[in-house]
C-alpha cells in the first residue's frame, strides 16, 4: 500500500547508501515496480539507465537492471551520464522511461534515483502512485521466458554530445580560452569534448573522478578553484557544472562568480533584443529581488514559483515562458532543451557572449542584487504551520514588509526537509536587511517557544 511519497519528491529519491530508503533491495524493488506499471501498457518496455560517477552507483545501476528484467523490462546501459542526456536519450531511444542514478550536488555518500516519463520529463504523479502502490507487495518475477533484457549503448555520449552544439547558435568558440569544472562528475567525459569540439581553449578541472571525489572542493557548490584557475590562466569565462550536470555557475575574468540569477538576466535581455523571448521570465521565491527590478527596467515581466525546478517548469508550461530557473544555476531554456541542462545553459551564454562581441561581467552589468540575510529558526517538536500562522509572527511580517515596500522584500517560509522555519530579507542596505530578518526571526522563536 502506499505510504504517502516514501520517495518521490522534486529531485527525485534520495538517501545514504546503507540507510534507508536507498539500499539495494529497495532499488531492486523499484525497478520491479516500475517496469511492472509499464509492462501494463506495453510488452517488454525499454527503460533507459543513466549515472553519475559514484561508487555506490555500480551497485545500484545493478538493482535496477535486476528489478527491471524481474518485471520482464528491457535496460538501456548508458553508463556515467549528464541527467539532462538520460532525458533526451528516453525520448530518442523511445523509451517508456529513464532513470537517472545521481544525488546530484551531495556528496559521495549519498546516492539518489530520478525519473523521466517517455517524454523526457519528470514523471506525473498519477504514475508516481502508481509505482508508490506497488513497492509493499510481493515481488512476483515474469516468467523465465519473459526475463527482459540489457544492453550497453557504447555511443550515448556521442548522441548527447552532438545535440549539446546543435544548441550553440554562434559561429565558434576559436580564440576563447575556458576554465570548466566538471566536478569530478557526470560531464567529465562529455563536457570537455563538446567545448573543444566548437574551438575553445580549454582549461579542465575536476575531471578525475575516483568514485569518492565527485563534488568535494570543486563543482557549482564550491566553485573556489575554478574562480582561481580563471584568474591565474587569465580565462575568458570560468563554467562550473555539478555533479549530475544539470545546473550550472558561471565565473567573469576578475573571478567574480555569475549565478542563475544573472545567466537568465543575460539570456532574457539577448532573446528580448532578437525578439525571440517568449512569456515573462520565471524564477522562485528564493530569486533575488535586483532581478525583478533589473527585468522590469526592461520591460520584461518577471514571476515566481516555489522553490524547485519542478514548480519552474509547471509555471513557465502554464505562462509558455522561454526561461526559467534558481539563483542554483539550476536554468531551463526550453527552446533549446526540454530540462535543466548545465551544458546547454552555459552555451547560451557563450553563443551571447560571441555573437554580441562582449565580456561576461559588461552582459549582466545592469543588474544589481540586493544584499540578503537569510535567518534559519529551529522549531523542534512544533507544527510549522501553526508558528507561521502565529498572530505576533503575522504582525512583525507585516511591519517589516511596510518598511521593505517598494525597496526589497521579506520571505517567511518552512524549510522542506528540517524543523526550520527560514527568515530571508533582501533591501538595498546591508542593515537594513538585516535588522529586518533578524525582527521577524525574534517574533518567531518566541512563537516557537510558547506552550
Amino acid at each position: 500500500m502506499s505510504k504517502g511519497r516514501r520517495w518521490f519528491g522534486t529531485d527525485g529519491i534520495r538517501g545514504r547508501v546503507g540507510q534507508t530508503p536507498m539500499t539495494p533491495d529497495f532499488v531492486l524493488r523499484l525497478g520491479w515496480a516500475l517496469g511492472t506499471v509499464l509492462a501494463r501498457e506495453q510488452a517488454s518496455p525499454k527503460v533507459v539507465i543513466g549515472k553519475d560517477t559514484r561508487l555506490s552507483g555500480y551497485m545500484l545501476e545493478s538493482a535496477l537492471e535486476a528489478g527491471l528484467s524481474a518485471a520482464g523490462a528491457r535496460s538501456l546501459l548508458l553508463g556515467p551520464i549528464p541527467t539532462p542526456a538520460v532525458s533526451l536519450l528516453t525520448t530518442t531511444f523511445r523509451a517508456q522511461a529513464g532513470i537517472v542514478v545521481s544525488a546530484s550536488h551531495n556528496p559521495y555518500e549519498d546516492n539518489g534515483i530520478k525519473i523521466f516519463g517517455a517524454d523526457g520529463y519528470k514523471l506525473k504523479d498519477a504514475r508516481e502512485d502508481e509505482i508508490e502502490a506497488l513497492l509493499d507487495d510481493e515481488l512476483a518475477c515474469v516468467g523465465a521466458d519473459a526475463y527482459g533484457k540489457a544492453q550497453r549503448i557504447e555511443d550515448a555520449r556521442g548522441r548527447y554530445i552532438e545535440f549539446c552544439k546543435s544548441t550553440f547558435r554562434a559561429e565558434s568558440l576559436a580564440g576563447m580560452k575556458i576554465a570548466l569544472d566538471c566536478a569530478h562528475g557526470a560531464s567529465y567525459q562529455v563536457a570537455p569534448l563538446i567545448l573543444q569540439e566548437l574551438g575553445a581553449e580549454l582549461i579542465s578541472i575536476g575531471t578525475r573522478p575516483d568514485g569518492t571525489n565527485i563534488n568535494r572542493d570543486c563543482g557549482s557548490t564550491k566553485p573556489q578553484r575554478l574562480q582561481d584557475a580563471v584568474v591565474e590562466n587569465n580565462a575568458d569565462i570560468g563554467v562550473a557544472l555539478d555533479g549530475d550536470a544539470d545546473r550550472c555557475l558561471l565565473v567573469n575574468r576578475r573571478g567574480e562568480l555569475i549565478d542563475g540569477d544573472a545567466i537568465l538576466y543575460i539570456l532574457a535581455r539577448d532573446r528580448q533584443r532578437r525578439g525571440k523571448l517568449h512569456g515573462p521570465v520565471v524564477g522562485t521565491l528564493m530569486s533575488n529581488y535586483g532581478l525583478e527590478q533589473a527585468l522590469a527596467r526592461q520591460d520584461i515581466a518577471f514571476e515566481r514559483a516555489k522553490v524547485g525546478d519542478r514548480y519552474v517548469f509547471e509555471r513557465m508550461l502554464a505562462t509558455q515562458a522561454t526561461l526559467g530557473g534558481e539563483p542554483s544555476g539550476h536554468v531551463l531554456v526550453r527552446d533549446r532543451a526540454q530540462t535543466g541542462d548545465g551544458i546547454v545553459t552555459a552555451l547560451q551564454v557563450l553563443a551571447v557572449m560571441v555573437n554580441a562581441g562582449a565580456e561576461l561581467d559588461t552582459l549582466c552589468e545592469d543588474l544589481e542584487p540586493l544584499p540578503q540575510e537569510l535567518v534559519n529558526v529551529r522549531c523542534e517538536g512544533r507544527v510549522m504551520a501553526e508558528i507561521l500562522a502565529h498572530e505576533d509572527v503575522l504582525a512583525a511580517a507585516r511591519g517589516v514588509e511596510q518598511r521593505l515596500e517598494g525597496r526589497g522584500r521579506l520571505l517567511l517560509r518552512p524549510s522542506g526537509t528540517e524543523p526550520l522555519v527560514r527568515v530571508m530579507t533582501e533591501a538595498a542596505d546591508a542593515e537594513l536587511a538585516r535588522a529586518c530578518a533578524e525582527e521577524v526571526a525574534q517574533a518567531v522563536r518566541a512563537a516557537a517557544s510558547a506552550g
